[in-house]
């Protein structure tokens, strides 16, 4: 039994034998070994004995870590946000205990090369990759990094695996126009004579997109012009058309706007202006631009005038308005200053007292002003004059220039108010509300 084992039993002193390998063990292929040895002696009949030992193989640092794959292909999106785990490596060790700790490290690509990059890391204890920094398509396409596996038997072993990271564009570039330059002032003018014809080439737009894929996918389009049915752009080419033939009626100068899209999600878009220049002869390209460019400088000095003159009409209107208000303060101030009011009762004790007296001194008639939209009503006494007396009430002789005749009898507010349209009798000046 012991012949078909790797053991052997050997003679060493009398009785005692030794237990020995006959061949090289390896504890990955098998760890323990049941072993049967039976002891017999020269008798007749023999008698025999049997004794079972167990042999465990104890492990050796002979296996290096052994990745589940031979290369790695990982992808991210550029723009990426810093630290972002993009997979995985995973190596294993045969061997047991320390000698299959495996630690995970990154090594340049060859051994006279830099420290690889510094954007890329992996952890040491689970070997997870991740990617520190956001990376742009348009520098790097992708990165490819040496990741070894280590083990911490004595002496250690090793083994290294290439690791792929590629990364996926994104739509973040806009379509750059290269024809015609957007840089130059003026814009330079394509020439078209009057005489082409619907079709006629007129120039074409030409624009690059960074981006790769779909994303740089470009299709133009006419945004705006001075007559935009008299233009075509071809969505695939660029190419800028005629539609229709030239007439006399369009105008010489014509500005147009492409829209260059690209097919990103979501998409990115960009703008072309250049002009054309509908001349009979082209010797005479000069005038229509030096005379357009003077149309357009009095254009925006016009208006320049329009918002200046905006500026002081309102200035003027504000002015005015401040000034009117503070003539009207000081003009009510002043009359308030000026007038004297008086109640109604005070006058008209004043004509009851010259009625029950017979006659007048002296009779003033007073002419009333009031103020509209006045918190207190006023009045102005004006100048006295001499009443107009009755022709019944005049003497017959007559009097001096200062004198006057009056009747023996009494002469009441009422006489005087009948002959005098402008006086007020007690009544009606009672009548009045003064507030």
């Amino acid at each position: 039994m012991l012949q078909r084992l790797s053991f052997s039993l050997r003679s060493a002193y009398k009785n005692y034998f030794e237990l020995v390998t006959v061949s090289a063990l390896d504890r990955e292929e098998k760890a323990r070994y049941i072993l049967t040895v039976r002891a017999a002696d020269a008798g007749s009949p023999p008698l025999t004995t049997t004794q079972t030992f167990t042999v465990d193989i104890s492990d050796v640092n002979d296996n290096a870590p052994v990745f589940n794959q031979t290369s790695y292909t990982m992808y991210v999106r550029e723009n990426n946000a810093p630290t972002m785990l993009v997979g995985v490596v995973i190596a294993a060790d045969a061997d047991v205990g320390p000698n299959a700790k495996v630690t995970y490290s990154l090594v340049p690509t060859h051994p006279t090369e830099q420290p690889t990059c510094s954007c890329i890391s992996v952890n040491s204890e689970n070997g997870d990759v991740f990617v520190l920094q956001p990376l742009d398509y348009e520098q790097v396409r992708q990165i490819e990094v040496l990741v070894s596996a280590s083990d911490a038997g004595s002496p250690p072993l090793s083994s290294n695996v290439t690791v792929y990271i590629s990364v996926v564009d994104e739509n973040d570039n806009a379509p750059l126009v290269l024809y015609p330059s957007q840089d130059s002032s003026p814009a330079s003018s394509e020439l078209v004579p009057i005489s082409a014809e619907a079709g006629y080439l007129i120039t074409k737009v030409v624009a690059v997109d960074a981006d790769s894929g779909q994303n740089s996918w470009l299709s133009y389009h006419l945004l705006r012009a001075t007559d935009p049915g008299l233009f075509v752009v071809g969505a695939q080419s660029g190419e800028v058309r005629l539609r229709r033939s030239v007439t006399e009626r369009d105008a010489v100068k014509q500005k147009l706007v492409i829209l260059l899209r690209d097919n990103g999600q979501p998409p990115l878009s960009a703008t072309a202006a250049l002009s054309a220049l509908l001349l009979s002869d082209f010797s005479d390209v000069r005038l229509p631009q030096s005379s357009l460019t003077t149309e357009e400088e009095e254009g925006a000095s016009l208006t320049i005038y329009l918002i200046i003159s905006l500026v002081f009409v309102s200035l003027l209107f504000l002015v005015s308005t401040a000034a009117f208000v503070v003539h009207k303060v000081c003009k009510r101030k002043k009359l308030k200053d000026e007038h004297v009011l008086y109640g109604g009762n005070n006058l008209q004790s004043s004509l009851a007292d010259a009625a029950a007296a017979g006659t007048l001194p002296h009779a003033y008639c007073y002419e009333i002003s009031l103020t509209t939209g006045s918190g207190n009503s006023e009045f102005k006494f004006l100048k006295p004059i001499l009443p107009s007396l009755p022709p019944q009430l005049h003497a017959a002789g007559g009097g001096t220039n200062n004198e006057q005749d009056f009747p023996s009898g009494p002469l009441t507010a009422e006489d005087m108010a009948q002959n005098n349209p402008r006086m007020l009798s007690a009544e009606q000046f009672n009548s009045l509300s003064f507030k």
